[in-house]
């Protein structure tokens, strides 16, 4: 079941993205690398920031997967995209996507890291495509509030291009 989480989901959002960041240990640079991935601290500061963040429900009650959506200016992006490892692979990701695409308006588009190449491609996948390094730039300093080093090791995709 996908619902929009409430506050009584936080924990769980947070177990969510830092099992699903595991992926990333050792794959991006180990300068932007943080264990947790993600802090209670700066999960809430991305709600605050207007992330609201979906989720998929197994029926034990448990999140699966966690995908967030936030407008800024005239696009919508995709925010914290991760399911729990013992569910990867099984359409969870493509089903919260596609809902999050059903309520985003304007251009829609999603930052990632530039050596995650499966979360490219599993955007690609989606009609995502990969903006060109100079599109990125600007677009990483218009939509997003990230470090340097972040905008330098990311990649933005933008659906239907």
């Amino acid at each position: 079941m996908i619902h929009p989480c409430t506050d009584d989901d936080i924990a769980a959002i947070e177990a969510v993205v830092n099992d699903a960041a595991e992926r990333y240990r050792g794959v991006i640079p180990s300068d932007c690398w943080h264990d947790p991935y993600m802090p209670h601290s700066e999960l809430l500061h991305e709600i605050v920031a207007g992330v609201r963040f979906w989720a998929w429900q197994e029926e034990s009650g448990s999140l699966a997967g966690v995908m967030g959506i936030q407008t800024v200016h005239d696009a919508t992006l995709i925010r914290h995209a991760y399911v729990s490892r013992a569910y990867q692979g099984r359409g969870i990701g493509s089903t919260l996507l596609s809902r999050l695409l059903g309520h985003a308006t304007g251009q829609v588009m999603v930052g990632t890291w530039a050596a995650a190449e499966w979360a490219i491609r599993f955007y690609q996948r989606h009609g995502f495509g990969l903006l060109s390094a100079a599109e990125k730039d600007q677009m990483l300093k218009t939509y997003w509030t990230i470090s340097a080093r972040q905008r330098e090791t990311s990649v933005v995709l933008r659906h239907g291009k």
